[in-house]
């Protein structure tokens, strides 16, 4: 019977894929028996089944799929795609008994995944869901692996939704009038960007693209990285046997790969060809980048079934074979595959090509200065030219970025025909579920002193360990001991059957040169050798690191895996870690410098993740920081800056996923480069909630297009530009209205430095200090972590603050004339609350917040007062301060400006009023020490503020940018301006 049951709602399940959920047990009972058409046996099955039954998976995944699918078919009934609505309609539709539906909801429960973000202009719907179903064979068999590889059902339908997003977009391959899309794909730095553009090429060569160009990053490494995955999993088995000889069938490249040999990689069930699909054939290989075909020409000529007619027309296009390049973005590997391709120039225009360019703001853009162009003609770097020609040569080519870090990409002039420009569609990915990121090393919102707060509540306290500004031995040593003991821990568990962790790592990331490398790498050898890890001292030593660090926060964070509660009950699990990490040749020590050093090749090449197991300690530049995935990265000691945000996410090794060892991830990093940081991640998310808020449709007409992105660039530390000013000369943004959002500037004149600048900006606020003569009381509220998200909760605590009322003609006199330590700071929110009427915004609520220790340690400003004087830390360039405002007083200022909170506050809402907004002020110092106790001069305090405005500033129209951009396109008008 059970066999009978799995074959029948399997086959039901998969006739459905293409029609959508129908009513369910009469089907199996028609594919099976009629025992099951009152359903109980499947009941019984299910009830019986644990979570590695296939049948349970196949119905977890097609309702996660059925849940999330963007569709108007009438089982829908015009619900939308991951909502609880969706979900009652597709159990309608099965037509399920109650019991059944019961079992469902527990075993499958709806889950509101986040859809990516999407804009995009104008294009032709060409996916219908007929065409998705009647040729789908590398996506069916790719999905297929991902969910027997471990994946979640919700991951896999999320990446069907998020792929099928890209694809839709690009031109119908079969199309008449040859069309280039050209598009962006932004992702988060190690979130599985792989998978979501290999699960684009599978749709594509399924809908008929017939050559696929994956451009990569720079180095090797990450090209034979790259090659592999899609070997592995999407070629597969049957097409890379293609190639194998039949008189030796061990001659190939991967005869030692420990995943060739227990069969993991894709299988398709025969050879794709011999079941009327494409095969794919490859002119790369896991070793050898592209080269020039200077035999075997064939390669790249492709057999048409029918030769009066063309290529791309269907009785063609899907008999032909398709094509795989994997290229680094190399200029020589670039020249071959342009001169290559010239060589069939006359036939390309018939072929549907796929760009897929990894890391695109890297190599990718155009960054010769403007001041170089001849006279109508542009210089371009080498590999901006050269994916040009191949875009300009290939008129059939749809264009695909992919990227973490966007900001070089959208700087591009969009009117520059041969350039990477996104014009057709950006696609913002969500934050995959377990994925760790910029945010989780960071406690935003929080005004606990860190050393007070909970590990529960802390990811700093949980996961960053603070260095001093200057190297010092010992803290790497602890580093390093947090290496050997996490490596034990993960052993200890692996012991007990809870995980298998077949890599560890740490990551050494201090300078890019490698002669710094090498002093580094020489130093942690000496030091391992002296650790005395088997002595009394050296256990002293990792006694005290694990039960002052890794102890409390393994027990809090993660009880459901073992962590021993005795030091000493991890000893043979230590000794363990230390002989993986220790390599069998004394003299080579545990460190393996990665560079681009040719001396250090050989060494390099162990540093393979398929085919071995990595316990070791990297030490690396730019080689390891971007796009090379360092498996099992545990601990990190990380002292590199940069000025540049992309430049610095990119170098987030540590972000990603950590199954199993979350709680055991460590950064060892520099107090500021944390801080920079936090502002890279405040930039990150800033973006996205931008691209969210302009995606929603005004009137069914999209507010911004592809080309309108620049604007939503933020900068939150002037010292830490987007990307290189190379890259940052075609937009600028002159007005950003923030309805009902804080608007925080922080980029001040530096007192020390600018004392003089210091004072006019405070004697400009100076009749403000004088209103401010009425004392209230506000409700304290504090931010607490619930389940991974920010709450927002009473303290049971009241504070003191002064406040002052005053006209917004008379606040715009005064913002109008501050100075700022940055040309543009503040100069688009200036802009958009200049234009505002009087119905809109009138008046505004000042706020001077006492310390919470009281009004003792207050002073007078320039005669008026007195008032609080905060602490206030700066950059480490002066150019700005960290941060200004504190989470406890902004509930207050919110209530004032009408915004609904989940604290009330009866002072703030009897202040509140029609068209009112808030300004929280901190009257700052860098070190309050530094005057002894004594009052601090008028010209070292700065001004600082934080303000929100009410909903009444939403403009009417509900377009909530103005912006301006460099468009080639027109140069009798450089500017171009969206009116409001």
């Amino acid at each position: 019977m059970s066999d009978t049951l799995i074959t029948a709602y399997s086959a039901a399940l998969n006739a459905m894929d293409r029609t959508g959920p129908r009513t369910l047990h009469p089907l199996a009972a028609m594919l099976g028996d009629d025992s099951l058409a009152d359903g109980t046996a499947l009941l019984a099955h299910l009830r019986a089944a644990g979570p590695e039954d296939a049948l349970r998976q196949q119905f977890a995944h097609a309702l996660a799929g059925w849940d999330q699918v963007a569709t108007d078919a009438a089982w829908a009934a015009g619900t939308a795609s991951n909502t609880a609505e969706r979900r009652n309609a597709v159990i309608e539709a099965l037509t399920l008994d109650p019991a059944t539906q019961d079992l469902f909801a527990d075993r499958f429960p709806y889950a509101a995944a986040a859809t990516p973000i999407v804009i995009a202009d104008d294009w032709e719907e060409w996916r219908t869901q007929q065409r998705r179903h009647d040729r789908d064979f590398y996506w069916t068999h790719y999905r297929k692996f991902l969910l027997d590889k471990g994946w979640d059902p919700d991951a896999v339908a999320g990446l069907d939704l998020a792929t099928e997003e890209v694809v839709r977009r690009l031109s119908d391959p079969t199309r008449v009038k040859a069309y280039q899309a050209k598009g962006l794909v932004v992702g988060y730095v190690q979130s599985g960007k792989t998978a979501n553009f290999t699960g684009v090429i599978a749709k594509a060569v399924d809908a008929g693209y017939r050559l696929v160009i994956v451009l990569t990053g720079t180095t090797n490494m990450l090209r034979a990285q790259t090659q592999r995955r899609l070997d592995m999993e999407l070629l597969g088995r049957e097409n890379l046997e293609l190639e194998i000889s039949p008189h030796d069938t061990k001659g190939h490249e991967y005869q030692d790969d420990p995943d060739w040999d227990a069969d993991r990689f894709i299988r398709h069930g025969g050879r794709p060809s011999d079941a009327g699909y494409p095969d794919v054939r490859r002119l790369s290989t896991h070793a050898w980048d592209y080269r020039r075909l200077r035999t075997g020409f064939s390669a790249l000529e492709y057999q048409r079934h029918d030769r009066t007619k063309r290529l791309f027309e269907p009785v063609n296009l899907f008999t032909s074979d398709a094509r795989l390049v994997v290229a680094k973005k190399n200029k020589t590997v670039l020249q071959d595959l342009v001169a290559d391709l010239g060589r069939i120039s006359d036939r390309l225009g018939e072929v549907p090509v796929l760009i897929i360019d990894d890391e695109s703001d890297q190599a990718s853009v155009n960054t010769t200065s403007p001041k170089k162009w001849k006279d109508d003609s542009r210089e371009r770097t080498a590999i901006n030219r050269l994916i040009g020609q191949l875009l300009t040569m290939m008129p059939r080519a749809q264009y695909v970025g992919y990227t973490a870090t966007p900001y070089a990409n959208v700087f591009v002039d969009p009117a520059d025909v041969e350039d990477i420009f996104p014009r057709d569609f950006l696609i913002s990915l969500p934050r995959p579920v377990g994925y760790m990121g910029a945010e989780d090393f960071h406690d935003f919102d929080t005004d606990i002193p860190l050393d007070q707060r909970s590990y529960a509540e802390s990811q700093e306290r949980r996961h960053v360990c603070l260095l001093s500004e200057e190297p010092q031995d010992d803290e790497l040593r602890t580093a390093l001991d947090m290496y050997v003991l996490t490596g034990a821990v993960k052993l200890h568990r692996q012991r007990l059957g809870h995980a298998s962790y077949r890599h560890h790592t740490m990551l050494v990331h201090e300078a890019m040169g490698r002669e710094s490398h090498r002093e580094a790498a020489a130093a942690i050898n000496r030091m391992w050798e002296t650790s005395d890890y088997h002595s009394p001292a050296g256990l002293r030593r990792l006694r005290h690191v694990y039960e002052n660090d890794i102890l409390p926060v393994s027990q809090t964070t993660a009880p459901d895996l073992p962590t021993p509660a005795n030091f000493d009950d991890l000893r043979p699990d230590i000794g363990a870690a230390i002989s993986r990490i220790s390599p069998p040749d004394r003299d080579a020590g545990p460190v393996i410098v990665v560079n681009s050093d040719p001396d250090l090749e050989r060494q390099q090449e162990s540093l393979d993740f398929d085919r071995r197991s990595i316990w070791r300690i990297l030490v690396g530049g730019n080689k390891l920081a971007r796009g090379f995935t360092v498996e099992g990265l545990t601990v990190t000691y990380y002292r590199r800056a940069t000025s540049q945000v992309d430049t610095l996410m990119q170098m987030g090794r540590w972000f990603g996923f950590r199954p199993k060892y979350r709680d055991l991830v460590r950064i060892y990093t520099t107090k500021e480069l944390h801080s920079m940081f936090a502002a890279a991640c405040r930039d990150e998310e800033f973006l996205r909630a931008e691209l969210r808020r302009y995606a929603q449709p005004v009137d069914g007409v999209p507010q911004i297009t592809p080309k309108q992105i620049p604007p939503l660039i933020a900068q939150h530390r002037p010292d830490l530009r987007p990307t290189g000013r190379n890259k940052m000369w075609n937009a600028r943004l002159v007005e950003r209205s923030s309805p009902g959002e804080p608007m925080e500037p922080v980029a001040y004149p530096y007192p020390d430095t600018a004392p003089n600048l210091t004072m006019a900006n405070n004697e400009l606020w100076e009749p403000v200090l004088a209103a401010a003569d009425q004392v209230v009381k506000f409700k304290t509220v504090r931010i607490t972590r619930v389940n991974e998200t920010s709450v927002t909760q009473a303290a049971g605590t009241d504070y003191d603050a002064r406040i002052a009322t005053l006209g917004h003609p008379q606040m715009l006199r005064i913002l109008d004339k501050l100075s700022w330590n940055g040309d543009d700071t503040f100069k688009p929110e200036l802009a958009w609350l200049r234009s505002l009427r009087a119905d809109q915004l009138n008046r505004w609520v000042v706020i001077f917040p006492f310390q919470s220790s009281g009004k003792s340690t207050a002073q007078k400003i320039l005669g008026h007062g007195p008032f609080s004087i905060f602490q206030r830390a700066w950059t480490s360039s002066k150019g700005s301060l960290r941060a200004v405002s504190e989470s406890r007083h902004r509930n207050a200022a919110n209530r004032i400006a009408g915004l609904s909170t989940p604290v009330p506050d009866p002072t703030a809402d009897g202040l509140h009023g029609p068209a009112t907004g808030a300004l929280i002020m901190y009257p700052a110092v860098r070190d309050k020490d530094e005057f002894d106790g004594g009052p601090v001069p008028d010209n070292r305090i700065t001004m600082a503020f934080h303000l929100v405005t009410p909903m009444s500033t939403m403009p009417l129209n509900g377009k909530l940018i103005k912006w301006q951009t460099r468009n080639s396109s027109d140069p009798t008008a450089v500017v171009v301006d969206v009116p409001q």
